[in-house]
């Protein structure tokens, strides 16, 4: 058997095509909506997000603002940093590219941003909001791959689910929001034991690794018609890859993302969403105000 390919990227394509519209409706009411991102350091892959997420919010008509910061950045002048942005009514949407240097807690960072301006739904108001049921801006990588299930008509309802991330970007949302669908949710990682019990019984597998030298899904891994959703980024040989050991599973799994063109591009296309969104909250905020 072989696996019917989740294709991230028309269905990003799709997504987009509903932001510019939205974009476009408000730059006619004289609103144009600004995504501003933070990148501290000089970390390739980050700096590849960064220019990536910046061509993409600029095709849609965003304005954006990129800044940009040496590694010694100090942690007062990045949390100084993100108040000014807070307060900026012309910025409606902030990234803060993670990971952050080692000596910067960007759980205290990300704490100070207007959970408004917040397009990653990291902030601890996001972030509690998620829990209960009632999100606000979710974070872009899970609201993706919830995106794709429906597209495809995946419903994850009953479904045993097992997500191999903890991480607040990806793992724990996601089991939020898988499990307010209905689905029973194992969070695995690298001190998981029996990993490939957990599995082999699950019917939907979530991987967000990103190293192959730790770590591939192989084919032993998955049961037999379970969907499998590659979320990690890594380059071997100098090709970029996925946590799957792709033309292996697709023999086996019902449905499979590729890397690239799986959720990659679904991610780009919710925090271009996201921004929107953020735009909104902020005219209410203003309208809320000024009433």
């Amino acid at each position: 058997m072989n696996a019917k390919i989740i294709d991230g990227l028309s269905v990003a394509t799709k997504i987009q095509a509903q932001v510019k519209e939205q974009v476009d409706v408000l730059a006619a009411q004289g609103v144009k909506p600004c995504l501003c991102t933070i990148l501290v350091g000089e970390d390739t892959a980050s700096i590849s997000y960064i220019n990536k997420k910046q061509r993409a919010a600029a095709e849609l008509g965003i304005v954006t603002k990129d800044l940009r910061f040496p590694t010694t950045l100090k942690q007062e002048e990045l949390e100084k940093i993100i108040s000014e942005l807070n307060a900026d009514s012309l910025v409606h949407g902030v990234l803060v590219q993670l990971p952050l240097p080692d000596h910067i807690d960007q759980n205290k960072a990300i704490s100070v941003l207007d959970p408004f301006k917040d397009v990653d739904g990291l902030t601890p108001f996001n972030a509690g909001m998620l829990l209960k049921g009632s999100p606000i801006i979710t974070p872009c990588t899970p609201a993706g791959i919830l995106e794709l299930l429906d597209f495809y008509k995946i419903d994850v309802v009953g479904m045993d689910a097992t997500i191999i991330n903890r991480s607040s970007l990806v793992g724990k949302p996601l089991a939020c929001l898988f499990a307010e669908r209905g689905a029973s949710v194992t969070i695995c990682h690298s001190k998981s034991r029996r990993l490939q019990e957990k599995l082999v019984r699950s019917e939907i597998i979530v991987s967000a690794v990103g190293n192959r030298e730790k770590f591939t899904l192989t084919e032993d891994m998955v049961n037999s018609n379970a969907v499998v959703i590659d979320v990690g980024i890594s380059r071997v040989n100098g090709r970029i890859c996925g946590d799957v050991d792709f033309d292996a599973v697709k023999n086996k799994a019902s449905w499979i993302t590729p890397v690239p063109g799986g959720v990659g591009p679904m991610t780009v296309a919710i925090l271009l969403r996201n921004t929107v969104t953020s735009t909104r909250l902020s005219i209410k905020s203003r309208n809320d105000l000024a009433g």
